[in-house]
C-alpha cells in the first residue's frame, strides 16, 4: 500500500474517532462529561486503521474489519467509562463481522476461511463461556458476548490467530489489574472492564498474522 493510500487511511481513521465519543455518550448510563477520549480517539482510530491496513492490505476482508474496529471503537470507550458493552453496539459488531465477511467469502470464493471464522466465534464463546461460570469470575456475559463476535475475524485471520488474541486480551487484563494494584489505585474487589483488553487483543493478534 503506498503513502498515499495510508495518509488517506489515516485521516480516515481519524475522522472515525472524531465521532466515536459522541456516539458512546448515547450509551453510557449515567451520562458523563466530556473527558479525554475526545482527544485521544481520533488519533486513536488512525493508528488501528493503518495497523490494520499494513498488515492485511491484500485481504478483501480489510473494509469488514475497519468496519468493525469502528464498533469496537465505541465499545471500549462506553466500557470504560461505565462497565457496560451494550447489546446493541455488540450485535452491531457481530452483523457486520459474520454479514461481511460471509459476502467476502462469497464473492472471494474461499468458503473455508468463512468456516474458519465461524469456528473461532464458537471457539472464543465456548471459552469464555467456561470462564464466566468459574466460581468468582467476574466476567460479564457482555463480555462473552463480545468474544464470541471476536472469534469470527479472529477466526478468519487463522487459527494462530485466534489463539494468540484470546491470551493476548486476558495477558493486557491481567497485566492492568497487577500494576493498578501494585500502584494501589484499585482494590482487589474493583471491578475493571474486560472489553478493551479483548478489543486490543484482536487487533493485536491480526497485526501479527
Amino acid at each position: 500500500m503506498s503513502a498515499a493510500a495510508l495518509l488517506g487511511v489515516a485521516l480516515l481513521g481519524g475522522l472515525v474517532g472524531l465521532v466515536v465519543p459522541p456516539l458512546a455518550r448515547h450509551f453510557v448510563t449515567p451520562p458523563v462529561r466530556r473527558g479525554g477520549s475526545v482527544w485521544l480517539c481520533p488519533p486513536l482510530a488512525a493508528v488501528v486503521f493503518v495497523g490494520l491496513a499494513v498488515v492485511l492490505r491484500d485481504d478483501p476482508a480489510l473494509p469488514v474489519l475497519l468496519a468493525v474496529a469502528v464498533v469496537g471503537l465505541v465499545l471500549a470507550v462506553v466500557d470504560l467509562a461505565c462497565l457496560r458493552l451494550p447489546d446493541p453496539l455488540v450485535a452491531a459488531a457481530g452483523t457486520l463481522a459474520l454479514g461481511g465477511l460471509t459476502g467476502v467469502a462469497l464473492l472471494a470464493g474461499t468458503p473455508g476461511r468463512l468456516v474458519g471464522a465461524l469456528v473461532g466465534a464458537v471457539l472464543a464463546g465456548a471459552a469464555h463461556v467456561l470462564l464466566a461460570l468459574l466460581p468468582r469470575s467476574r466476567l460479564g456475559f457482555g463480555d462473552v458476548k463480545l468474544a464470541t463476535v471476536l472469534g469470527l475475524p479472529l477466526g478468519w485471520l487463522g487459527r494462530d490467530a485466534l489463539l494468540t488474541g484470546l491470551l493476548l486480551a486476558h495477558l493486557l487484563h491481567g497485566a492492568l489489574v497487577v500494576g493498578l494494584l501494585a500502584t494501589r489505585r484499585v482494590r482487589p474487589n474493583t471491578l475493571l472492564p474486560l472489553g478493551p483488553a479483548l478489543l486490543a487483543g484482536t487487533w493485536l493478534a491480526a497485526l501479527m498474522t
